[in-house]
């Protein structure tokens, strides 16, 4: 999931919390470009629903804008991430290609719909 600042934030990195399992990375691409990206931790247990919460819990950010402008997060994770926390989805994501990309709204939306 690609986490995108808002203007007001030149750089997140690190944990939002205790219990998700994912932290927030700063990348360079190949263009030199910095980007910043929600990233599995590699030590530590994950919680089952830890996924699906922090993917949550940034496009709740995002709706609030002071940190985080929006997010992009493929079909295919969303799916994973459902998946792994027990929960089901609607046909909209079943139907969705792997590289369908979806917004905080977007995620906000399906949450209220079918994850709650």
């Amino acid at each position: 999931m690609e986490i995108i600042l808002s203007k007001l934030c030149e750089g997140l990195t690190g944990s939002l919390g205790k219990g998700f399992g994912y932290h927030i990375q700063r990348r360079t691409d190949l263009n030199g470009k910095t980007r910043f990206w929600g990233v599995r931790q590699s030590n530590g247990a994950i919680p089952a629903d830890g996924h699906w919460l922090f993917i949550v819990l940034c496009a709740t950010m995002a709706q609030n804008g002071l940190y985080i402008a929006d997010i992009r997060v493929s079909a295919k994770e969303l799916r994973r991430a459902i998946n792994e926390a027990g929960r089901l989805w609607g046909d909209s994501l079943v139907e969705a290609p792997d590289n369908q990309i979806y917004n905080a709204s977007d995620v906000l939306r399906f949450k209220w719909k079918w994850c709650i």
